[in-house]
């Protein structure tokens, strides 16, 4: 019942006006003829309500019966009535029929919206602020994506985007350099994290001199961020006293609870508990860039386009 893809100039359909509700031509048309025959029950009548020949009505039936190898309508004085072999095709043409339109409705809702998974990576530090309000969002604004979220740090999201089994995530770069074709969202300052009734980090800012000698807990060589710190401690001649090293910033930051020293990580508003307080690092001020990466082995789908716009209409406020 599909619609015949057969160029022969006898058998082809010539012009039946289609329902209003389906113009993608799901249906071969000359069975929303048929629906109307043995609704109607005349032909001619038929050739009226649609403002066209009676002959080619009676020719398009005609059509009908010769691909299906029986007669759909038996022919009498006063009309048309339905055969046997029509009687059983009727409900199963109109079902057909109403699955048309409503499938051509899906089309037209579904027409230019995003659907399908897409797969983001998120760094520890932006799940408390951020994660909620992207998956709030995109329900709303993206019903018909799903949203697959997975935490890590910086590095280990980055592998995963070479490796292709992330479509995107929010990283962190040391410097504007590094940023190249990334999407940046914001510049977050880097913090002495300590706890939060320890009086070295009482003020909302700490120079970084005042880092000299003090017990630190960092990343393990040859971490980028450790990269960095040991460069500033050369050159404003700093003692760098690292007590523990650890490249998880939510170990990092267990460790510093339980009195093992001061943290130097990228905090966002709201991602410390109640247990830990931190200060900006000023003279210099050091910053971080949070940024969007697209994995280079993803395909870029409607969906993953729609992802990016949203993560970046959401981007975090500079602090």
């Amino acid at each position: 019942m599909k619609n015949n893809k057969n160029t022969n100039n006898n058998d082809r359909f010539d012009t039946v006006p289609q329902c209003a509700s389906i113009d993608l031509t799901i249906v071969d048309p000359r069975w929303i003829l048929f629906i109307r025959v043995a609704a109607i029950g005349s032909l001619s009548k038929v050739a009226t309500l649609l403002d066209m020949p009676q002959s080619m009505v009676s020719r398009n039936i005609a059509l009908l019966e010769s691909q299906c190898g029986e007669r759909l309508f038996h022919r009498t004085g006063r009309g048309v009535v339905l055969t046997e072999f029509g009687e059983q095709l009727l409900p199963r043409v109109s079902s057909l029929l109403t699955d048309a339109e409503s499938l051509v409705d899906d089309i037209r809702n579904l027409r230019g919206k995003p659907v399908g998974e897409v797969v983001v990576g998120m760094l520890p530090s932006a799940v408390r602020r951020y994660a909620g309000a992207l998956f709030a969002a995109a329900r709303a604004q993206m019903p018909g994506v799903r949203l697959h979220l997975i935490e890590g740090a910086s590095a280990q999201l980055e592998e995963q985007l070479h490796d292709g089994r992330l479509d995107m995530a929010l990283v962190l770069r040391e410097d504007e350099q590094s940023i190249g074709e990334a999407y940046f969202l914001a510049r977050v300052p880097l913090h002495l994290v300590g706890l939060a009734t320890d009086p070295v980090i009482s003020n909302r800012d700490i120079p970084l001199t005042q880092l000299s000698g003090l017990p630190l807990v960092v990343p393990g060589r040859p971490h980028l961020l450790r990269a960095r710190l040991d460069h500033l401690a050369v050159e404003h001649s700093m003692a760098l006293c690292v007590n523990v090293e650890a490249d998880s910033v939510q170990l990092q930051y267990e460790i510093v609870a339980a009195g093992g020293g001061y943290a130097i990580a990228s905090v966002l508003p709201g991602s410390l508990d109640h247990r830990l307080t931190s200060a900006r690092i000023v003279d210099p001020v050091l910053e971080r860039f949070v940024v969007l990466v697209e994995s280079p082995r993803r395909p870029l789908t409607r969906a993953s386009r729609e992802v990016r716009r949203l993560i970046c209409s959401l981007a975090m406020p500079s602090t």
